[in-house]
């Protein structure tokens, strides 16, 4: 890693797809910290983060950039191109962009440090789990590729806690070089940066500290803007009606038409300088509220969670569940280590569902209230029709009509103007956001959502998280997000040694994940 002072951001950095905008205006200076940066779903973060590498040039504004500034860069999506080359090959190609090619010996030592087994170098790419690749690769970018600045897109994407525990050390103890990190996890961000950059359609505001506690300057910065702009309102108010007083008596008074244009001139003037305030975008993630008659919304007796085995028509047993009921209201987050069955479970839950039958039977090993209404939300979304138009898969959901389709996703932050596009051209985020909506139409009164904010912007998040909090809808989620399954959950239950385990809260297994 080199020593020297990296120096890289934007001044007046403006960027257009066509006519448009995607940011505007945009000037900062990123330092020696780890610096986050936050935005909500369409901001224009990943653009930006292209802009800085130089794969996008700016339309307008300057990039500022150290004399032959070398950046190590982790992008959001890992390329499919990688899966069927060697480990080894994969983490060469690092090498190779930092001039040493056939240094092969720096990854054997870089394996060492990371505690990963030799042979892990022969296998292919693609065997490893979506959470090692993405490791792996920063670990390539932080180290074998020397950079001078670290840019990583969403680095906690597809990573269970124990590998997020691995990557905050790296990140914070093992890798130490200037860091500019994307994220929507927010506990991930206090414990990781310390520095924020805020990236909105008013440009970017920074702060020399924590998400957590940027994150409430700026909402106190805002109030405070919107305080005096709204008195500055109230005082042009009064100034329009004192001139226009002055204009009418002025026919009588030619000399009142001086007051009456130093008063025009004083209004002239706060108009010039008037305080500028922040509007989010209304694209609120809202959930239906049913109800459920009964108390219990499921009961499981005697069910096996089965996977297919090594052999034609074999399963293998993940969990073994002897009896679970859940409760009318209830939020209940499932807990368990990579590979313990957790997605596995929600996904046999949901394939258990079927609202044409009575879910009453007392043999069942699954067990519906017969008045309820399940959605499920499937973390890899891949069952979304990406060829069919973004306003005919909300028409879908029963008594919608095209007019009502149109008025839900403006209320999304779906501009009229797009609805006919398919949806495979939606980023991952607009995507997360389209299915909760569709959810949302079909009145559910019952969640199972596997790894819910994987792609939702942190106001997303927070909107997903008010909603749970204040409707008597019953969930089932599986979260790797820690803040939000604090946040939601009213009931904990872990999956130990393939059985279900009731515990008090969430801390000790997020603990214990390193």
């Amino acid at each position: 890693m080199a020593s020297r002072q990296a120096v890289l951001g934007m001044e007046q950095a403006s960027f257009f797809y066509g006519s448009g905008r995607v940011f505007e205006n945009v000037s900062f200076l990123l330092d020696d910290a780890r610096t986050a940066l936050v935005g909500e779903n369409g901001a224009g973060k990943s653009t930006l983060l292209k802009c800085l590498t130089g794969a996008l040039e700016l339309n307008a504004g300057q990039l500022i950039r150290s004399r032959g500034l070398r950046i190590g860069q982790v992008p959001q999506d890992i390329p499919e191109a990688l899966a069927e080359r060697p480990v080894r090959d994969v983490l060469g190609d690092a090498l190779t962009r930092a001039g040493q090619e056939g240094d092969y010996w720096r990854i054997d030592v870089l394996f060492d440090e990371i505690g990963v087994v030799q042979e892990t170098l022969d296998k292919p790419f693609g065997t490893l789990s979506g959470g090692w690749q993405r490791l792996l690769l920063i670990a390539a970018a932080a180290r074998l590729e020397e950079p001078d600045m670290l840019v990583l897109d969403e680095p906690t994407n597809h990573l269970d806690l124990a590998n997020i525990n691995t990557l905050e050390r790296w990140l914070t103890t093992d890798f130490a070089v200037p860091m500019l990190i994307v994220s929507h996890d927010r506990e991930f961000l206090d414990r990781v940066t310390e520095r924020t950059l805020f990236l909105r359609s008013d440009g970017v505001h920074t702060f020399k500290t924590r998400f957590s506690v940027a994150r409430e300057e700026l909402l106190r910065r805002d109030a405070t803007a919107a305080a005096r702009a709204k008195q500055e309102d109230k005082e042009i108010k009064r100034l329009e009606q004192a001139a226009a007083r002055y204009k009418v008596w002025a026919v009588k008074n030619p000399d009142l038409n001086k007051r009456k244009n130093a008063v025009e001139s004083r209004i002239a003037r706060i108009e010039k300088d008037r305080t500028q305030t922040y509007v989010a975008r209304e694209r609120r993630l809202e959930l239906a509220d049913g109800d459920i008659d009964a108390r219990v919304a499921l009961r499981l007796s005697d069910l096996d969670v089965t996977v297919p085995g090594p052999t034609a028509g074999a399963t293998r047993k993940l969990i073994a569940i002897d009896r679970l009921a859940v409760a009318a209201g209830e939020r209940v987050a499932l807990l368990g280590v990579n590979g313990a069955g957790k997605s596995t479970l929600l996904a046999t839950l949901a394939a258990a569902f079927d609202p044409t039958r009575e879910h009453y039977d007392g043999q069942a090993a699954v067990r519906f209230n017969p008045a309820c209404r399940l959605v499920y939300f499937d973390q890899t979304m891949n069952d979304l029709p990406t060829r069919q138009s973004i306003l005919d898969y909300v028409v879908e959901a029963d008594g919608i009509t095209e007019k009502d389709a149109i008025r839900q996703l403006a209320g999304a932050g779906f501009a009229f103007a797009r609805v006919g596009e398919p949806i495979g051209v939606l980023s991952h985020g607009e995507r997360a956001r389209l299915v909760f909506l569709k959810m949302k139409l079909l009145r559910p009164n019952f969640y199972v959502l596997d790894e819910p904010t994987n792609h939702l912007d942190i106001e997303g998040q927070e909107d997903l998280e008010d909603q749970l909090e204040k409707s008597d809808v019953s969930c089932l989620f599986v979260s790797h997000d820690r803040f939000f399954t604090r946040t939601v959950a009213t009931r904990f239950l872990e999956i130990r040694k393939g059985r279900l385990i009731e515990v008090e809260d969430a801390d000790a297994f997020f603990d214990a994940q390193t």
